[in-house]
């Protein structure tokens, strides 16, 4: 571990502030309803779940507000689970997972995942975690399936599909709300700020310690805002910034952190003998491979008899670029590269089907007034950005297409009160939320704020050093603070 001197951050990059029209500072908290207690009792295994991971794990179901706006009205049921500390005379208290996404399952994380957190976490900390609303066993979002596989393409191309990708996304809306109720209009970030706070409650803890990555970095940070008082310790990893605004930076941003990651999966190409593309001309095979998916002739990876579109081609190769997975990125390029056009069509599904993105919606003001601007996007993109044109996060741009304005949309965060720092970690080279990002987000907390460096690759840096796992495991333990300008060395890719 060292420390440096954080290099000054492109202009473009980030928003450095914003004053956007339509956007609004965070809603006043919500009115505290009556004290409620959980009853836990053994998590059991579900779908291909392994019994013996799960062993251990407790469940329990709290209700909360539909709208915590409206504290004593409609309530449904939050899925939370929990592991209590491994070593009960070492305990220092309650961990909370934020789960990222949007759509992750913190009950899942709980059960199943536990290798996320070090040994040390799991002897010292009751760790705790609970579905969004919307999300798995928390009044999920569901949706007619056969209408959600008709989602238009982020890639819009004329002004005929402009008003399509309109009509389609208000005629979703309509149909997700009737087979999900009213928690549909009730995603945002902010009613989520409140649900952590009434497990807070119904646990007994009168402050928690918070980890979350990517998505679950927006809710941490609100909660900080919110409930200053209530944290003991946040560590905020992969970290999306909510200020950036307008649509413009916010699309910048996603592309430049999408477009360095395959920068860097190309460098690896370049030098490494075992990739299997080793000699050839990557940023010409893949435009030719988004050329060739455009006109229907690439095979989906994962369902080879269907053709992929190629902004799916786009997002397959952005999650591969998530640990990174260099190697089996390399070898699926060459196997499409030299793949034949797919005969299949893609099968109708029956019944609902969950739906995760829409509280993107409640959570974003990603406002394009017409084609002419989102044809600007999209050149201005593929210009700046010839690899990756099309960033997945385009896509929570043209799902919010003539959607009501967000309930909960972006805003600085203005965090006071703190009882330590929060923690900030990010690898220099995050395909999904950018190092700018996460340096934004330092300069909002000002003194509330530090940022660890992983200087390496990757969505998520908890897990790609030890340097890094022990460095925020001592912050989370102890409170031990890193100074400013603390970096951790890569470790490459092992696959």
């Amino acid at each position: 571990m060292k420390s440096r001197r954080v290099l000054r951050t492109t202009a473009w990059g980030v928003v450095l502030g914003f004053a956007a029209a339509g956007l609004t500072a965070v809603p006043a908290p919500a009115a505290v309803p009556r004290q409620v207690t959980v009853q836990w009792s053994d998590c059991k295994p579900e779908g291909n779940d392994d019994p013996q991971e799960a062993k251990g794990s407790q469940c329990a179901t709290l209700q909360v507000p539909v709208d915590w706006h409206d504290p004593d009205g409609p309530t449904f049921g939050l899925a939370i689970a929990r592991r209590t500390a491994k070593s009960p005379a070492d305990r220092v208290g309650v961990l909370m997972w934020g789960p990222g996404g949007p759509g992750d399952s913190g009950v899942d994380r709980v059960k199943t995942g536990m290798s996320r957190f070090s040994q040390n976490l799991q002897d010292r900390f009751d760790i705790v975690s609970f579905d969004p609303r919307g999300v798995a066993r928390s009044n999920p979002v569901k949706c007619t399936a056969a209408l959600l596989v008709k989602q238009p393409s982020p890639i819009i191309k004329s002004a005929a599909e402009f008003r399509a990708t309109i009509r389609y996304n208000q005629q979703l809306a309509t149909d997700c709300r009737d087979h999900t109720g009213p928690v549909y209009d009730h995603l945002d970030t902010w009613q989520t700020v409140h649900d952590v706070d009434a497990i807070r409650r119904a646990i007994g803890e009168s402050t928690i310690s918070f980890h979350g990555s990517s998505y679950g970095t927006v809710l941490g940070g609100q909660y900080a805002e919110t409930y200053p008082g209530r944290v003991r310790a946040m560590v905020l990893e992969s970290v999306s910034d909510h200020s950036a605004a307008p649509t413009e930076e916010f699309l910048d941003a996603q592309a430049t952190a999408a477009q360095d990651s395959f920068s860097e999966f190309v460098k690896w190409c370049d030098a490494a003998t075992t990739c299997a593309l080793h000699g050839r001309d990557i940023h010409t095979l893949w435009a030719d491979l988004l050329a060739r998916a455009d006109r229907g002739e690439v095979p989906d990876p994962q369902h080879p008899t269907v053709a992929i579109t190629p902004f799916n081609l786009s997002f397959f190769v952005f999650r591969k670029l998530y640990d990174p997975e260099w190697v089996a990125l390399a070898d699926t390029l060459k196997q499409l590269d030299a793949s034949t056009p797919p005969t299949g069509q893609a099968p109708v599904p029956p019944g609902l089907a969950s739906y995760p993105l829409a509280v993107f919606c409640q959570d974003w003001n990603l406002g394009v007034r017409d084609y002419r601007e989102y044809a600007g996007h999209l050149d201005r993109l593929a210009g700046n950005n010839p690899d990756m044109r099309y960033p997945g996060q385009l896509m929570a741009v043209s799902i919010c297409l003539g959607q009501p304005p967000a309930a909960n949309p972006q805003h600085r965060l203005k965090v006071h009160g703190l009882r330590t720092p929060v923690l900030l970690a990010n690898a220099i080279h995050d395909p999904a939320t950018g190092y700018d990002w996460a340096r934004s987000v330092e300069r909002q907390l000002g003194r509330y704020g530090v940022l660890l460096t992983y200087e390496g690759w990757g969505h998520g840096s908890y897990n790609s050093s030890p340097c890094m796992q022990t460095t925020i495991d001592a912050y989370l333990i102890s409170r031990q603070v890193p100074e400013r300008g603390t970096s951790c060395a890569a470790v490459p890719p092992v696959g």
